[in-house]
């Protein structure tokens, strides 16, 4: 039986995703929906960081270039957050398992607000 890595840290974030989702609807931008997050993982006591800086290295040199996750939570977890009325954009992927490479982290969550019900996809790398 495979064991889901970080099971728990996941559903929590997804829950309070649901419940920005269920006070604020569909159609904000997708400020409006991280704000909303930020207060709702303090109120919920979820450990997170917010546009975390991340280096990226390339031939164990560090690029001068940086990425900022939209939210890092337990120091562990990538959250992207997305507003597209069209669903999950598949470029979504991609750059969520970049950001996974570069902060070493193995676990991401694409959260996306812009349709009439609240989606998500859990990515591993």
């Amino acid at each position: 039986m495979t064991e889901i890595i970080y099971k728990e840290e996941v559903y929590e974030a997804v829950g309070a995703c649901m419940e920005v989702y269920n006070s604020l609807g569909f159609g904000f931008l997708e400020i409006v929906y991280k704000d909303a997050m930020e207060i709702e993982f303090a109120e919920q006591g979820i450990e997170y960081y917010r546009e975390k800086e991340y280096p990226i290295i390339y031939k164990s040199n560090k690029l001068r270039r940086t990425f900022f996750a939209d939210f890092a939570i337990h120091d562990k977890i990538i959250v992207e957050v997305k507003a597209c009325a069209d669903g999950i954009p598949e470029e979504s992927l991609a750059q969520t398992i970049n950001y996974l490479k570069a902060s070493r982290n193995k676990v991401g969550l694409i959260v996306n607000f812009g349709k009439r019900k609240l989606e998500y996809k859990r990515v591993i790398f």
